[in-house]
């Protein structure tokens, strides 16, 4: 792995372990809650509007799994070499 790749993955594996982001997906979690209720929803428009809220917010939510998967696919690729 080069050597900004490496600095690419550490960055985030801080911002995983910083008590800001575990409060950051809590917060996210919440609203996802509210975003997904459909007792509110105006028209078709808020629909679609919604949903792209809540397509946003699962990307946030699964950022870390995300990133560490990459890691370990990438990881792996260069061991196997």
């Amino acid at each position: 792995m080069d050597k900004e790749l490496e600095i690419y993955y550490n960055q985030y594996f801080d911002l995983f372990r910083n008590e800001g982001w575990k409060q950051l997906l809590e917060d996210l979690k919440n609203n996802a809650l509210v975003i997904n209720s459909v007792e509110s929803l105006k028209d078709e428009a808020d629909m679609h509007f919604r949903k792209g809220q809540l397509q946003i917010l699962a990307s946030l939510l699964n950022l870390e799994a995300t990133i560490n998967n990459a890691h370990e696919e990438l990881t792996n690729d260069v061991e196997s070499i």
